[in-house]
């Protein structure tokens, strides 16, 4: 992962208020994001093999 470019808005204080980035990198965090929340959903389903999948995608002709 790239290092962010960001750049801070400050009050009077000095005291950091809120984070600009590139948009570029603010999709890329609302992908992972939303990633990460299919992943926590999908959580209690249960799971198979890397081999079984395969098996599953060549017997429905998709692999």
């Amino acid at each position: 992962m790239a290092k962010f470019q960001e750049q801070y808005v400050v009050d009077e204080k000095g005291q950091k208020t809120a984070v600009i980035i590139p948009i570029e990198e603010y999709e890329e965090l609302l992908e992972d994001i939303h990633d990460l929340a299919i992943i926590a959903e999908r959580r209690g389903e249960p799971t198979i093999t890397f081999e079984e999948l395969k098996k599953k995608l060549e017997r429905d002709g998709l692999l």
